[in-house]
């Protein structure tokens, strides 16, 4: 997780570097920055009337050319970036669609239930013609979408009973807006009573009723009484203008963070003494200015603060978020760490696809596991002062020179999709090749694997895991005390092979008892076996078949448990009938001298394992048994890696014992 968390912080430093690339890239083409201030008399009319429109100022007939620059100078500087983005914000509401309502549970759900916005709803009554044409009406949809005003279509002949019972007995127009000034606070319907159906009338109509929600101030004792005011609101925004009403997605805003952030518009058309606002700092109009407990922040002075709708929302919410703006956040970042195991995981491409589908369930499950006792912890009332003091964090930290930065490159990264994704798409295939080059050095046979073995081995592994329950693979002393085996009869239905063998690793082999096979009265090797060390290879016996059959790496495992470079085995010598060394046999040991593996004797020198049920074979034999899979004695089928309870006599019944 951290890798993948590393590799995203990277991705950001490459997009953030990217965009200053493109910065100094139209620089050098264009000759401007995206912050550089625009001259309004070098625009023609139709440049100047799409930044009205993108500001909200747009008369109701076609402005003249200095009409037009006056509303643009009045409601604030027009920067490039404004001019650019106005221009891709007109190209994107050609797409914007209206919302068809089914019924009542649908309109309450998306309007009444809406706490943070403003909706346009067109009712059309039974057997009746709607108010606003279609022609019209999609204009309007165009328009108003550009202020986060979201549109609808309500029929009626849909849900009679429901416009019966709201008097909706005529084709209307409905508004949506907050009633009170809290947050998430209860909805009015607003109807439209005007006679003319005209675009820019019902647009007239809905600014006036969102401009109401501004705070408006005339002159300058009532300016001082409000700069003066303490009130709950902690965060202020005034808007200092020459203008009659504030533009439409000011008032927009005020909607929108409702509870959160107070709009004051100042009105300074008939003002004569501005001498207060030579005292608090105001020495330009129009002036956009952000009034905190920390102090006055003039909204415009850094990169990507535009006069727009979208830019101050996106300052806005950097400035005071809603859980739900950081939920959002967290949702995003983790799903981008999420994908990044698609380039990290190397081998087949099902396989890579399988571990991404596992990856975001898992990151998403946890993100909302996490987030449950969080929210629950913002719930306490004595959190207020902890509440305030990450607020005042994010005030301080998003009114620096980097955080406009990266709201900035937000923004732009975020109207060009794919760009976003074409880096996002290079810096993976990135960290799949350096990921593949590092495993090939390391000799890691799954970068060269297909889907079909890797699907063999995923179809392995589940039936496995199915059929057979997980063993405890522990190192056991040999003479420590054996548990009971509550998975015995699972183990002993296996064989003979009716079942898959589980993937039980080998790990326990090392760890069985081993020991030389020794005879009383035998001569020492030096005199038995002169040459043992230049005849040992040539003395060792040829595998019987069973043996034949195993991999390379189990022969030679066997040779090595049977004595490699130590005297082979041999007859007992100096003895008439020799007998074993018994003393040297660990006690659970069995006592035996053949070996029921390849079915010869045990001879002098060679190496004999004893197995957890206490059977004993030689080492070579018993290794190749269990490597081939055959995790069980050969003689009563005991597992190998279980330790096998003490054997108790049962003791004789009362009436059993002697007189």
């Amino acid at each position: 997780m951290w890798l993948k968390l590393l590799l995203l912080l990277l991705y950001f430093a490459a997009l953030f570097a990217l965009a200053r690339v493109l910065e100094a890239a139209a620089w050098g083409e264009a000759g401007f920055f995206a912050t550089q201030l625009v001259d309004p008399l070098a625009l023609s009319v139709r440049r100047l009337r799409t930044i009205l429109e993108g500001r909200g100022l747009g008369p109701a007939a076609p402005p003249a050319r200095g009409h037009a620059r006056q509303l643009v100078e009045k409601s604030g500087d027009l920067m490039e970036g404004e001019l650019y983005s106005a221009l891709k914000e007109e190209e994107a509401s050609e797409s914007v669609q209206s919302t068809n309502f089914s019924g009542e549970m649908h309109f309450y759900e998306l309007v009444e239930d809406t706490k943070d916005g403003i909706w346009l709803v067109q009712v059309i009554a039974n057997d009746r013609s709607p108010l606003v044409g279609k022609v019209h009406w999609e204009k309007m949809v165009k328009k108003v979408s550009r202020f986060g005003i979201r549109t609808g279509t309500f029929n009626c002949s849909s849900d009679p009973r429901y416009c019966k019972r709201r008097g909706w007995l005529k084709s209307t127009l409905i508004m949506s807006v907050p009633q009170t000034s809290t947050s998430k606070g209860k909805v009015m319907l607003k109807e439209y009573s005007g006679r003319r159906t005209e675009v820019e009338h019902i647009f007239k109509w809905i600014t006036a009723h969102a401009a109401s929600r501004v705070k408006a101030i005339y002159n300058s004792e009532h300016l001082r009484e409000e700069w003066n005011k303490s009130d709950q609101y902690r965060v202020k925004i005034y808007l200092f203008a020459d203008l009659d009403q504030p533009p439409a997605f000011f008032s927009a805003l005020s909607v929108k963070f409702t509870g959160r952030v107070e709009f004051i518009f100042v009105n300074m058309e008939n003002w004569d003494n501005k001498s207060y606002m030579a005292e608090i700092g105001i020495h330009k109009t129009p002036s956009y200015i952000l009034r905190t407990p920390e102090g006055i922040y003039r909204y415009g002075s850094n990169t990507g603060e535009f006069i727009s709708l979208r830019a101050m929302d996106s300052f806005l919410r950097s400035l005071q978020p809603e859980v739900n703006d950081l939920f959002v956040l967290s949702l995003v970042l983790v799903n981008l760490m999420a994908w990044m195991d698609l380039f990290i995981t190397q081998g087949a491409t099902i396989k890579r696809f399988v571990v991404l589908i596992s990856t975001l369930g898992t990151y998403n499950s946890l993100l909302i596991i996490s987030w449950l006792p969080v929210l629950g912890f913002l719930q306490l009332p004595y959190l207020d002062s902890f509440y305030e003091y990450s607020l005042k964090l994010f005030r301080y930290s998003n009114t620096t020179t980097l955080a406009s930065w990266v709201r900035a490159d937000w923004m732009f990264y975020s109207s060009h999709p794919a760009l976003f994704l074409s880096t996002y798409l290079g810096h993976g295939l990135l960290i799949d090749y350096f990921e593949k080059k590092r495993r090939r050095n390391n000799n890691n046979d799954e970068v060269n694997a297909n889907n079909l073995e890797w699907l063999s081995s995923l179809w392995d592994w589940y039936t496995s895991y199915l059929f057979h329950p997980i063993a405890s693979f522990q190192h056991f002393p040999f003479d420590s005390d054996w548990d009971e085996d509550p998975d015995l009869f699972l183990e002993r239905l296996a064989f003979p092979d009716l079942w898959l063998h589980p993937l039980i690793p080998t790990d326990y082999i090392k760890n069985l008892p081993m020991w030389r096979f020794k005879c009383l009265g035998a001569r020492s090797d030096e005199e038995a076996f002169p040459d043992s060390d230049s005849d040992s290879d040539s003395d060792s016996k040829e595998p019987s078949g069973s043996e034949k059959e195993t991999s390379e790496d189990e022969e030679q495992q066997a040779q090595g448990g049977r004595g490699e470079g130590a005297p082979s085995c041999g007859p007992c010598r100096g003895a008439a009938r020799p007998q074993p060394d018994w003393s040297a046999w660990p006690s659970p040991a069995l006592r035996c001298t053949e070996c029921v593996v390849c079915l010869e004797n045990f001879e002098s020198r060679c190496l004999l394992t004893a197995l957890p049920c206490g059977h004993v074979f030689h080492h070579g034999c018993v290794v190749v048994w269990l490597a081939g899979g055959r995790h069980c004695c050969p003689v009563c089928r005991w597992p190998s890696y279980k330790k096998k309870p003490p054997f108790a006599r049962p003791q004789p019944l009362p009436s059993e014992a002697p007189s």
